[in-house]
């Protein structure tokens, strides 16, 4: 194993253990917590779409719709508990238009200093910075809404634009993080590759892959020397650790 992979993986619940409890709840955070994340990530989107109304914790508003979420502050409080005190979080802002909102939330119960705030739009980082510099910063690459290359009829086209997207994203990435504007890369894992993992180092970030439920991928990307996988199961990574012992390495 090299030197860059044998470095301490970040393990990352997505939306705290989706494929346990269902996402963006309580039980999904305490899921993450038994079984040992370092990081857990969860959704925030405003009640309505031009930013105004309560902050939930949803992935989407078809999520939002189907069930009660919880207010940002319900989640928050529940994170802020001694069980999770080592615990880092990555909130992830959906869209722009509410993420100065999120900010205030975050200052009020004092976790700055243990999250990473993470998002696809620009624009609404850019805010964030302007407005507290000492806030980790993660760009979510790329601006998608679902993958495309599961569905026949998108998916070609969409393996064209990741090949020509995978070839520019490390020089881009690498600038983005030089510049101060971000701290961390949040690539979803088709878009991962050497290049890249050697970019998000040399401008002096983290990258963070999503969202790998698949033990080989694990594997893979940490051999790669990635700093943090997102996975619905963190079942997974003891399974991953698992493979790696038997196979020698």
């Amino acid at each position: 194993m090299t030197e860059s992979s044998a470095k301490r993986l970040r393990r990352v619940g997505h939306k705290g253990a989706a494929h346990i409890e269902h996402g963006n709840t309580l039980a999904s955070f305490d899921a993450a917590l038994r079984y040992s994340v370092d990081m857990i990530e969860l959704d925030v989107l405003s009640e309505n779409p031009d930013g105004s109304g309560a902050l939930l914790v949803a992935h989407d508003y078809e999520d939002m719709r189907s069930r009660t979420p919880l207010t940002f502050d319900q989640a928050l409080e529940h994170l802020c508990g001694e069980a999770f005190a080592e615990i880092e979080l990555d909130v992830d802002v959906k869209l722009p238009g509410y993420e100065l909102r999120v900010l205030e939330r975050l200052r009020d119960f004092e976790l700055i200093p243990r999250t990473l705030v993470s998002g696809m739009f620009q624009s609404a980082l850019a805010h964030i910075r302007e407005a507290e510099p000492a806030l980790r910063l993660g760009w979510s690459v790329p601006r998608v809404r679902r993958d495309y290359t599961t569905d026949m009829l998108t998916a070609i086209p969409a393996l064209a634009f990741l090949t020509g997207y995978r070839a520019a994203l490390p020089r881009r990435a690498e600038a983005a993080l030089k510049e101060g504007r971000y701290d961390a890369i949040m690539a979803h894992w088709r878009v991962v590759t050497p290049a890249l993992v050697r970019a998000v180092a040399a401008g002096g970030g983290e990258l963070y892959v999503w969202t790998v439920d698949d033990v080989r991928m694990i594997d893979k990307l940490t051999r790669m020397g990635v700093d943090g996988i997102i996975t619905n199961d963190p079942r997974l990574f003891d399974g991953s650790a698992a493979a790696l012992s038997r196979s020698g390495t």
